[in-house]
């Protein structure tokens, strides 16, 4: 993969205000020191037996059922997610594998009761991800989905056809694990949710997905190469593209541009660019600071909100994902028309993308562009640790810390107040006899 800063609108020189700082931060990073930085050294000395039970455990899955739902919320499923929706012809079901379904990854009654109806009857197994068991949204599903598989196979079978992606030693669900016998396998102390994908919480679904984990993890291994260095970037020698994308980002930050714009022309990136709104969302929306993260998809969403990034209120600065040899193509008929006629749907797209950029270009939007050669579990990899390293290195610039997100208590703090309150109403109720 090659990423272009070109056209963002940063100088060499401006990036190299922040170099000394990005170094450190960089040297901080890898020197292991960080109580949630275990991410940063996984790909280069990961548990080669750990990953080989994952792969044996997936197998195991994907000989018992047609249906595989993983339990999750936020870190705990968008990456396997955005693995299984870009690469993954198991997503489809058939002789590739399970379907992969996502349960617990909101509150709404009616999907659960209409994946329920959807899997009733399928051969099913499932894989529950959270690291105390108690998160609100992946507990409910797990106990409603529980329910069901034991009144389905019987508590024997049901425990089998269970695994468990939980706390090494503490937790509801690790105790339950133990107690019940559930396959388990460890979310790391030292890796939050959004940088977990890499680990068995992400490693798992994408597995059982038919996907290849070892290729992903050589994949995370590989550098990101610059492409379009403007010669004024010869002095930032020593910085690598995660910190390079890192000062880019926080120089526009600084010019007032509050708004990140993930733009991607693929619609199996979807899930991805969701991925990248948690990491970046969570990492650096604190202390009243922080890129706001947004995705579009283009170009359908050129359809609605092409004329705002056109000449609406320039807040923002657009990073494009752009796969440049999508896995199939058709050829467009001549009923299209003469200008279309005969040209692939992929040479089409890739002319949007150009056109695009040069419309906004011409009025100042600063723009920057990954290039991805082709969607593969090693481009996935790679990918995700491209953005993880200048995610964090991104927080750093902006004076955060990249790995907690103590506002989310604040919400759920305010839910179970609610629940308790209405809890209270409904037994003073009963006793009046209401």
């Amino acid at each position: 993969m090659k990423i272009d800063l070109s056209q963002s609108a940063v100088s060499g020189a401006e990036i190299a205000k922040n170099k000394e700082l990005l170094l450190k931060s960089k040297k901080h990073l890898e020197s292991g020191d960080d109580d949630f930085g275990g991410w940063v050294a996984l790909p280069f000395n990961y548990d080669r037996a750990e990953i080989a039970r994952i792969v044996e455990t997936a197998a195991k899955i994907r000989r018992q059922c047609d249906a595989f739902i993983v339990i999750g919320i936020g870190g705990s499923y968008l990456g396997a997610r955005a693995a299984v929706e870009m690469l993954s012809p198991g997503s489809e079901g058939g002789k590739q594998g399970p379907k992969i379904y996502f349960a617990g990854c909101n509150l709404s009654g009616t999907y659960h009761a209409e994946l329920i109806e959807e899997i009733e009857n399928k051969e099913i197994c499932l894989c529950v991800i959270s690291k105390s068991g108690t998160t609100t949204e992946p507990n409910i599903a797990f106990s409603v989905l529980k329910d069901l598989m034991y009144k389905k196979y019987g508590r024997e079978e049901a425990v089998d056809r269970i695994c468990a992606v939980t706390d090494s030693a503490k937790g509801v669900l690790r105790e339950e694990s133990l107690r019940e016998g559930y396959t388990s396998f460890v979310v790391p102390d030292d890796i939050g949710g959004r940088y977990s994908v890499l680990t068995p919480v992400g490693l798992l679904p994408i597995a059982v997905a038919g996907i290849d984990i070892f290729e992903m993890l050589d994949g995370a291994q590989q550098k990101v190469e610059l492409s379009g260095q403007p010669e004024d970037w010869k002095e930032d020698a020593g910085l690598g593209t995660p910190e390079l994308f890192a000062a880019v980002r926080n120089e526009l930050y600084s010019r007032g541009k509050v708004i990140e714009v993930y733009e991607y022309y693929e619609p199996k990136l979807q899930f991805f660019a969701e991925w990248l709104k948690q990491l970046f969302g969570e990492s650096e929306g604190k202390d009243g600071k922080g890129i706001f993260p947004a995705a579009l998809q283009f170009t359908a969403d050129l359809h609605s909100m092409g004329q705002y990034l056109q000449e609406g209120n320039q807040i923002f600065f657009e990073t494009v994902l752009h796969v440049e040899e999508p896995e199939k193509d058709i050829i467009v008929p001549d009923g299209a028309g003469e200008l279309l006629a005969g040209r692939s749907m992929n040479e089409v797209n890739r002319a949007a993308m150009k056109g695009v950029t040069a419309a906004h270009l011409a009025v100042g939007i600063p723009v920057i562009r990954l290039d991805i050669p082709s969607l593969s579990p090693f481009v996935f990899g790679q990918m995700v640790y491209f953005f993880e390293t200048a995610c964090a290195l991104s927080g750093y610039l902006l004076g955060v810390y990249p790995f907690n997100q103590p506002g989310v208590e604040s919400y759920k703090a305010e839910m179970r107040k609610v629940l308790k309150e209405g809890s209270a109403r409904e037994a003073e109720n009963g006793q009046n006899g209401k």
